[in-house]
């Protein structure tokens, strides 16, 4: 970690995302602002695609065959849809300068409660496995872990350092390894299955996010220690 550029720190906590410059999303961002549509608005939308997609994920752990396979499905285009939003909700603070005082505010805590509706709905999806309460506590480890990573890319930026998006199971690649197992859930019955695929997938989601965790507070402690060591530490 280095410390941060004091100029303007919501660019620097703005996570780095390639599709950000795509004409789609340029065009989309440009589309909302022009309608009026707020980046808090965006971000309130995020949670309620998340809402949505973690209750379809329970629904599917409780369905037959065939409306096991049309929730997860769904649940996986709610999560894509979440990731949508938390894209351009940005994108309308910062390039169009749509920004509030709040704005901060909406750009952290959805984000926190969204993960725990998608996990936590994952978990529920388990329970129709043939180990019910392993499901269950491996959705809401995976939602605490997932507020741990923030908690610790926010304490480090609360004592001065560069905001750390490390991975390996960042944001994104959480949402990736959770659309990866809805979609090929989905599929389950046709095999016989009965939830071994998400307990399989929050399992991976569990161990790569505990490995997040552990990886940022290590570089946390290690930019701690280097700034201790500068002339200019105190």
């Amino acid at each position: 970690m280095t410390e941060p550029s004091p100029e303007n720190p919501q660019l620097e906590n703005r996570r780095p995302i390639k599709s950000r410059a795509s004409g789609w999303a340029q065009a989309s961002a440009r589309g909302l602002a022009k309608a009026g549509a707020s980046p808090n608005m965006i971000s309130g939308a995020s949670v309620a695609f998340a809402a949505l997609g973690g209750a379809l994920m329970a629904l599917a752990g409780m369905s037959g065959h065939i409306l096991h396979g049309v929730a997860l499905v769904a649940a996986a285009a709610c999560i894509q849809a979440r990731l949508i939003c938390n894209l351009l909700d940005g994108m309308v603070a910062v390039e169009f300068k749509r920004g509030s005082a709040s704005g901060p505010i909406w750009n952290e805590l959805p984000d926190r409660v969204s993960d725990a509706f998608f996990l936590a709905g994952a978990g529920a999806c388990a329970y129709g496995s043939a180990f019910p309460l392993t499901g269950l506590s491996l959705g809401w480890t995976a939602a605490v872990l997932a507020v741990t990573t923030a908690y610790v890319r926010e304490l480090g930026r609360g004592l001065g350092l560069q905001a750390d998006f490390s991975g390996p199971m960042a944001k994104p690649q959480r949402m990736a390894a959770l659309t990866a197992t809805c979609v090929i859930a989905a599929f389950e019955p046709f095999w016989g299955g009965h939830g071994e695929i998400m307990l399989a997938g929050l399992a991976v989601i569990v161990a790569g996010t505990a490995l997040t965790v552990a990886r940022r507070t290590r570089s946390l402690a290690r930019g701690l220690a280097e700034r201790g060591r500068s002339p200019s530490g105190t």
